[in-house]
């Protein structure tokens, strides 16, 4: 693949001498002499193949976070997949299977509470017994926008198996972290693999209907949203991560399939 995106110039390596003798690149040499490397024609089938493996390879799971996160891209924002990000978290029984209400801004300035309200006591949530934990969502993506105050950061959590989602709701702490880094949390899953009244009403759902590369995307619920701004440590997080960089050929192929839920994203306080 190298080779392919290069102007072939030779590295000379052992691999190139593999590839030489099995005919899947060819050595020219111009009339000046430089040596240059070209895919043969069964070279090319070769990558070919192996691109298509690839794809039929990747997890229902995979997929889906991709098409989600192409979803995301398409409204505006910038996405990000499988980040590692270090949450606070309260001290709660693992097994609840409800997410306590919770009334208090989320990332306070410090452990007064809002700066800008002289009369905010210390915040009820900072006597609380907390601890850190690493959380990896899904799908973590912000506003495409300069303004802090309009980031709103979004978590979208991918469920394939039932198995997997009940797994999730009876973790409170896994969700609590995913509402401490987001201003919205969503559960995105195939259609008819729970019911709404299933997950708790804080979180938002988003629904496929039909197969995972070309069916149709549906904001089923839109989540509660909570006021916040992102943190040092995640912003240092996003800034040494890759955002998804969407190919513009496979964008358009999919977004003709997504039409019908992009009315719905914007209305979702995307």
């Amino acid at each position: 693949m190298s080779i392919w995106r290069s102007a072939g110039w030779p590295s000379r390596d052992a691999i190139e001498i593999d590839l030489l003798a099995a005919g899947w690149v060819a050595l020219s040499v111009s009339d000046a002499g430089h040596e240059t490397l070209h895919l043969t024609e069964a070279g090319i089938g070769l990558l070919s193949d192996a691109r298509h493996r690839n794809q039929r390879a990747a997890s229902a799971h995979d997929r889906l976070a991709e098409r989600m996160a192409l979803q995301l891209t398409s409204a505006g924002r910038i996405a990000w997949r499988e980040l590692s990000l270090l949450a606070e978290v309260h001290a709660a029984e693992p097994s609840s299977p409800f997410v306590p209400a919770i009334s208090e801004a989320l990332w306070p300035a410090d452990e007064h509470g809002d700066p800008g309200d002289a009369s905010a006591p210390t915040s009820a949530v900072a006597t609380r017994k907390t601890a850190w934990r690493v959380a990896r969502p899904d799908v973590f993506s912000i506003r495409n926008t300069s303004v802090e105050a309009y980031l709103q950061p979004m978590v979208h959590e991918i469920k394939v198996s039932r198995a997997d989602l009940l797994s999730d709701l009876r973790h409170a702490a896994k969700r609590e972290s995913y509402q401490w880094l987001s201003c919205e949390t969503y559960y995105v899953f195939p259609a008819g693999l729970a019911e709404p009244h299933e997950i708790p009403e804080a979180f938002g759902i988003w629904t496929l209907t039909g197969a995972i590369d070309d069916g149709s995307l549906e904001l089923l619920r839109p989540a509660r949203h909570t006021p916040c701004r992102l943190p040092f440590a995640v912003w240092m997080a996003l800034a040494k991560a890759q955002p998804l960089r969407v190919d513009a050929d496979a964008a358009q192929g999919q977004l003709g399939a997504a039409a019908t839920a992009a009315p719905a994203m914007a209305s979702g306080s995307s």
